[in-house]
């Protein structure tokens, strides 16, 4: 069976998924990990105030990605794709980060738009569920930027009906308005504001209200549900396909921001990379939750570590 890589380089980190795939008879195809892996590169540092890569930044993703490149050769990878989200999207740089990629992994690295980003995410989401809990909404809380889609699965293909992504992640927040430690309340409620106001332009374009199901992908929510379930170190298989209530995500995410970073540092959850933003990553998963209940849309959310890796893996096939 063929084995495919997929590389997604975000703001915050570049992951890694090689798999096999196998076609079946319905003319679906089987994903089957080999390889998972995460590096946080922060890829994005200070996009958002010099609208360019730092020199740093692109060093820490290199040598990640060189190493990514060593891992798919040895697991005898056929086809690669690397997809690269919104810090790229907006560096006036990027042209750099180009010439690395192809360098180093001997192929072109995609920036995607926002709403190509949702749909390999969306996609990725809901292979597992039942399509009987469609239509489905999945958010992607990234470290720049967040996407909102919904659609609906019947067991064999993904749909999407309407997607939106905006520029406001974990990174973008924390670099604009979470600048004390711990934040002040005057800073979380300039967060929670900023927040409210870019993903109303995500509600906008996207009706939640029929929607029964709430899936979050991605590091910032598979933290929060490890944080909240006291996990004495990460284990994916409990955080994957676990739920939040609103009351779970308010008292999470009051926790996070009201210890400081040597606090949510000695949280043997939270990786080193994510501890000085998962406090805005927080704030942005609230003001999802309350929005949802403004709209009539899911209360639960369902936590999910298949994401726009799979997607993009699968698109492979």
């Amino acid at each position: 069976m063929p084995r495919v890589a997929a590389i997604d380089c975000g703001t915050n980190s570049i992951r890694l998924l090689v798999a096999e795939l196998t076609p079946r008879h319905d003319g679906t195809v089987d994903l089957r990990d080999l390889h998972r892996e995460m590096r946080i590169v922060r890829l994005g540092q200070g996009v958002d105030a010099t609208g360019k890569l730092a020199p740093e930044a692109l060093e820490r993703t290199r040598k990640a990605l060189a190493d990514y490149t060593i891992a798919a050769r040895r697991k005898g990878v056929e086809k690669v794709r690397m997809v690269a989200t919104s810090a790229t999207r907006d560096a006036s740089n990027r042209d750099e980060f180009f010439a690395m990629t192809r360098e180093v992994l001997g192929t072109e690295a995609e920036v995607i738009s926002g709403d190509e980003e949702a749909r390999l995410s969306f996609t990725g989401a809901v292979g597992e569920q039942d399509p009987e809990d469609g239509p489905f909404v999945v958010v992607d809380v990234g470290g720049g930027s967040t996407e909102l889609v919904v659609g609906t699965w019947d067991g064999r293909k993904a749909e999407v009906i309407a997607a939106k992504s905006v520029d406001i992640g974990c990174v973008r927040i924390t670099e604009r308005a979470l600048k004390s430690d711990p934040p002040t309340a005057d800073e979380i409620a300039e967060a929670r504001e900023l927040a409210a106001k870019v993903l109303t332009e995500a509600f906008d374009v996207v009706d939640v209200s029929t929607a029964k199901t709430w899936i979050g992908v991605a590091g910032t929510v598979t933290t929060l549900t490890a944080v909240a379930q006291g996990l004495s170190e990460y284990d994916s298989e409990r955080t994957h396909l676990s739920k939040l209530s609103r009351a779970d995500i308010d008292s999470v995410a009051q926790s996070l921001l009201t210890a400081d970073h040597a606090t949510r540092a000695a949280n043997p959850v939270i990786h080193p990379g994510r501890v000085d933003v998962i406090g805005g990553g927080s704030v942005i998963v609230q003001v999802l939750a309350e929005q949802f209940a403004t709209r009539c849309g899911p209360g639960e959310l369902v936590i999910s570590e298949h994401d726009i890796l799979d997607g993009i893996a699968l698109s492979l096939a």
